[in-house]
Order: structure tokens, then C-alpha cells, then sequence
């Protein structure tokens, strides 16, 4: 790619909120949220003086213990419970002077949408991170910023490995659980912080300034929160704004290199590719079965730089892993780090649970959990990694079409299986496009032309729905056959989390091979 346009732009929200001295003393703030970033951007402000009111709909026993905490350290008001929802508070009696927004609240929220219309800034906790910086005397981190559909949270993870192994001090933020406010109030600081950003965080966060950035991939996602994939886009783009040395985007993607040409970066700032394929000049990729970097050093033009080998994922290495490395190893080589610490950080992974996780292998089948594959681009990813598939999916659709990623993955399938209570859409879309792979279940929950296990698979309870996946999976097995439970949908209508969804499928599987032996 050419040059990138550059930027020179700097906070139009309250520009004068920046640093630790900054006139945060009396600002009078409502906090959105009283989750773990909602609870860390009220206990920060209230650090720094703040008049500090915090919203939130719920108010179960947690919720009341964190408010406690909360009152202890000066937080002016908590209002818990769902009839604080309807109206902006005001802060001791005056009107709020900025919001400080959860993740969770949609910007139709009625909350956000009289801020924005009042011209109160409503602002991220990851952009009230960086606006303050580290804590006085502490180490300025570098910021390396993830954000994509899919992937996320591997990508950040190993980039944490990596930038451990290699001598700096640093954590895995942000989205991923730990506030990025807790990482920058750590009295020693860090060398670095890598940072998950979800595009709830990203439409609420007017300017970072990262020493490099990554969208891993996009596909359609979260349609109904942001109302358009454009939208959706739009939040995601932000990501590259004002980096400072390295754009990574996904070489096999292009809307992620043209997100990147888009962008308003700082003078001298890369685009950086990563592939699964052979790179190019200034990318990342795959040759001959090892991960190579053609983009951080000198003689880029004419040698690659080995970083690992396919054979030091183990037994799998599925494409997305070998992606998600990749841009992980991109942004760990901007931040300085040896190939040494990419392979070593490679070697040590161990994947987390409900993603691609192998339950149990009998008769030359195996079982895969990937029970986080929450949307149809994260299920394509589980599905391209084997042939031979029984597919139980289904659940929540969120808004998004199927009818993609069952014409990629047709051929691979040999049964699907379908839970939810309303997997109609992923059943229309399986007859249009693979009509000679059987299907069982996806009617609607009042269909009374169902069957009893038809019943089963639409029902609200979800253990007993995958009990039920799971034996019917068991009928057609053969040899060399995958049983993969990727949903490709959300889990709420049937069970508590995506967790609590690959925990049924573990212990029905556990089930049948007890009764199996």
C-alpha cells in the first residue's frame, strides 16, 4: 500500500480532560453500567474528585456489594433497578458535564440518546483510559489495539505471551475482562498493553493514539445493536485512527485494507499485512509450513524472517489460530519483540475452553466444542478446519443471514442438526443452498407438526436440547466423521451463556461414552 493519510488530530471532546492533573475535581459525571469497566470508570473518577452518579438496570446482590464499595470511596449516588432507565440523572442537583458508557448500552438507549442530544460527551472507559495516561511516576505503556468479529481474544492473549516471553511487562486488557483503567492506575506501569476492543467500546471512544493497530477480519455481526453493517464498519474503523507505527489488516480480507487506507494515521505509520497464504512485501504469512515476518526488517525485499512452525501450534493448527497468531506476532514485532518470544509464546498456547476445544475421540470420530462460534464467520472458521461434519448449530441469530457461509461450507457437511428455539432462518438457508445434506429440527417452538425430539431441540431447556443433538449425532456416525457443535448464533433462548452451552455438549457427550463403554 502507499502512504497513509496523516493525522495530527487531537481531542474535540473536552480536549482539556487529558493527564492526571487534568480538571477532573468536581466534573459532575454519570457512569453507565455498574459491570467491571462500568465499576473501574466510577472508582477512577472518584479518584480524581469527580462528582460521580452511576446507572444501572439491574440490582441483584453483586451489584448492591459493588454500589457499597463504591459509596466508600465517594461516589456521590448508585440508582439500581430498571426505573433509572428512562431518564438521565442529574448529578447533586445540576446537569451531568460527561458520560462515562458501558459497553452493553446502545446509543438508542433513552440514557445515551439525552446525553448526545443535550451535547454531553459520552465517552468509553477505554477512551478515559487513555486520555489520563499512567499514573504519575509509573511506565507510559505502549498500546497495541485489537478489534474484529472473530478472534479477538486469542489474538490478545498470545500477544501477551509474547511480549511476556519477551522481557516486557505487560497484560491483556480491555474487552477481555481486565479494565484497561485498572491497567494504567498499576503504580509500576507496564511496557506495553494489549488491548481488546469490542465495536461497543470503539463507538464510544473518539481517539486513541496506539503504537499499532488490527482489525482481524469483518463480517456481518451485532446488525441489531448498532443498526447497519455500515454502522457496525464505521465503529470497527476507528480502530486505525491516529496509530503511530503499524496498521495490521487482514490480507485476505480486503474490507480490513481498505479500512486501513482510510484511516488518518501519524506521519511514518505502515500498513501491515498478515495471510495464511505466502506474504508479500511488508506482511506476514505462511511458507513451506513455518509463520515468516516480511515486514519488520531491513532487507524485507529480499529474505523473511521465521517466527514459528505450523508444528509448534501441536496436533492442530486450524487456519483462523494460524491468523490470529500472525497478527498477534505483527503487533508483538511492532512493539519490539524477538522471534524467539513469537515461537516460544506459539508453543506455550493452550486454547480456552469452548473454542475448537476436542471433548472426545471413539471409533476414529471426534468431538469439537466450539461452543463460542456466536455468529456464522466464527462457525465458518470451526467448519473449514474439517470435512466429514456432523453440524449441530443453532440458536440466536442476532440478525445476521446464513446464506454465506452455507454455500462455502455445503460440501463439508454430512448431517446438521439444529437447536434453538427459533432456528428457522438457519434451516431456510440449509434447504436453499445444501439441499442434499439431511437436517433435523429448526422449527419453530409452537409448530405443532414437530416431533417429540424435534420438540426437544426447540425447547427452552438446553441441556436437555443437546442431550438430544448429541444422540441424534450419534445415529449416523461413521469413521473419520467430525461432530462439531460450532452454533454459529448466541445461546440466551436456551441457556445462560456460550459457556454454559459448551458445558451441556461436554457432559452429553461424556454421557454417551459412558453408556457407549
Amino acid at each position: 500500500m502507499g502512504d497513509l493519510p496523516v493525522s495530527d488530530r487531537q481531542p474535540q471532546i473536552r480536549p482539556e480532560l487529558r493527564g492526571w492533573d487534568a480538571p477532573w475535581s468536581g466534573l459532575r459525571a454519570v457512569v453507565t453500567g455498574l459491570g467491571v469497566s462500568g465499576f473501574a470508570a466510577a472508582d477512577t473518577l472518584a479518584e480524581l474528585g469527580a462528582r460521580v452518579v452511576v446507572v444501572d438496570g439491574s440490582d441483584g446482590r453483586k451489584k448492591r456489594r459493588d454500589a457499597d464499595t463504591l459509596r466508600l470511596v465517594g461516589v456521590s449516588e448508585i440508582l439500581l433497578g430498571e426505573e433509572h432507565l428512562a431518564e438521565l440523572p442529574l448529578v447533586e442537583g445540576e446537569p451531568a458535564e460527561i458520560v462515562v458508557t458501558s459497553p452493553g448500552w446502545r446509543p438508542d438507549s433513552a440514557l445515551i440518546h439525552q446525553a448526545r442530544a443535550a451535547g454531553i460527551p459520552v465517552l468509553s472507559e477505554v477512551e478515559l483510559a487513555w486520555r489520563l495516561g499512567p499514573r504519575p511516576g509509573a511506565k507510559t505503556p505502549k498500546w497495541l489495539v485489537v478489534t474484529g468479529t472473530n478472534g479477538k481474544t486469542t489474538t490478545v492473549t498470545l500477544l501477551e505471551s509474547m511480549l511476556i516471553h519477551d522481557g516486557q511487562r505487560a497484560i491483556a486488557c480491555g474487552n477481555i475482562g481486565v479494565p484497561v483503567l485498572d491497567a494504567i492506575r498499576d503504580p509500576e506501569g507496564y511496557d506495553a498493553l494489549a488491548v481488546e476492543l469490542s465495536s461497543f467500546q470503539l463507538e464510544y471512544t473518539e481517539l486513541l493514539s496506539p503504537l499499532a493497530s488490527a482489525v482481524l477480519n469483518l463480517a456481518e455481526d451485532h446488525v441489531d445493536w448498532h443498526g447497519s453493517f455500515a454502522e457496525y464498519r464505521a465503529a470497527k474503523a476507528k480502530i486505525y485512527e491516529n496509530t503511530e507505527l503499524a496498521c495490521i489488516y487482514n490480507a485476505d480480507q480486503q474490507v480490513t485494507e481498505d479500512m486501513v487506507a482510510e484511516a488518518d494515521v501519524q506521519e511514518g505509520c505502515r500498513a501491515i499485512g498478515f495471510t495464511t497464504g505466502a506474504p508479500g512485501l511488508s506482511m506476514l504469512g505462511v511458507v513451506d509450513d513455518l509463520l515468516v515476518d516480511r515486514a519488520f526488517l531491513d532487507n524485507r525485499a529480499h529474505q523473511a524472517l521465521e517466527l514459528a512452525g505450523l508444528e509448534d501450534f501441536g496436533p492442530l493448527a486450524p487456519q483462523h489460530l494460524v491468523a490470529n497468531t500472525l497478527a498477534a506476532a505483527a503487533l508483538a514485532r511492532a512493539a519490539g519483540a524477538a522471534p524467539e518470544a513469537i515461537r516460544a509464546a506459539v508453543q506455550g498456547y493452550e486454547a480456552g475452553d469452548h473454542r475448537i476445544q476436542p471433548v472426545a475421540k471413539a471409533d476414529d470420530v471426534l468431538w469439537i466444542n466450539d461452543s463460542k462460534a456466536t455468529n456464522p464467520h466464527a462457525a465458518a472458521a470451526s467448519l473449514r478446519s474439517f470435512t466429514d461434519v456432523i453440524w449441530i448449530a443453532g440458536g440466536l441469530p442476532k440478525g445476521v443471514v446464513y446464506d454465506e457461509l452455507i454455500q462455502e461450507i455445503a460440501p463439508r457437511l454430512r448431517q446438521v442438526i439444529l437447536i434453538g428455539t427459533d432456528s428457522s432462518q438457519l434451516r431456510s438457508s440449509l434447504e436453499r443452498h445444501a439441499p442434499g445434506v439431511p437436517v433435523i429440527g429448526g422449527q419453530l417452538r409452537d409448530d405443532e407438526s414437530r416431533s417429540e425430539m424435534e420438540a426437544s431441540l426447540a425447547g427452552e431447556d438446553g441441556v436437555r436440547a443437546m442431550r438430544t443433538a448429541v444422540a441424534e449425532a450419534a445415529k449416523v456416525l461413521a469413521p473419520h466423521h467430525t461432530v462439531l457443535m460450532a452454533p454459529a448464533a448466541a445461546s440466551m433462548d436456551q441457556f445462560a451463556s456460550y459457556a454454559a452451552r459448551g458445558e451441556a455438549f461436554i457432559e452429553a457427550v461424556a454421557e454417551l461414552m459412558t453408556d457407549r463403554s
